[in-house]
């Protein structure tokens, strides 16, 4: 009979994320996006549980004239209003005790789950920066 071998998972696991290296996790990654993305969000929502980092945008809603209908069950500045408040989910980082080597989950809008991705560096673990560069140059647009 094979024995069973632990093999290490980068889509599971993680140690719970210390206040300190939350502050500076923030930090880091709103000065990125401020330096590399200014303009294409109206703010961010940056927020950790456990082991993880939650990253959403919230953009201006570009409205076409005519739109929504008349028979459209809200106003437009309703729907506008709801639009701006509705976050765009760009990635989950996940912590395994450094914080320049964090997993890195895409969000899905396909299933609405975050989906283990590698980066472009060709590794599923990077910085706090990598991941968001590469989630907001997906969801907000190239720098």
């Amino acid at each position: 009979m094979a024995q069973k071998q632990w093999v290490f998972d980068p889509d599971s696991g993680g140690k719970k994320i210390p206040d300190p290296v939350k502050r500076r996790t923030e930090a880091r990654i709103r000065a990125y996006a401020e330096a590399h993305f200014a303009g294409q969000y109206t703010r961010l929502d940056i927020r950790f549980r456990s082991q993880f980092c939650y990253i959403d945008a919230y953009t201006e809603p570009v409205m076409r004239e005519g739109w929504p209908p008349a028979d459209w069950p809200e106003s437009r500045e309703e729907y506008q209003e709801r639009l701006r408040n509705t976050p765009t989910h760009l990635c989950r980082l996940r912590y395994f005790g450094k914080e320049d080597e964090w997993g890195f989950a895409f969000f899905g809008y396909s299933n609405e789950k975050y989906e283990l991705t590698i980066l472009p560096n060709g590794s599923f673990f990077g910085t706090p920066e990598e991941a968001f560069q590469t989630a907001a140059a997906a969801y907000l647009g190239n720098e």
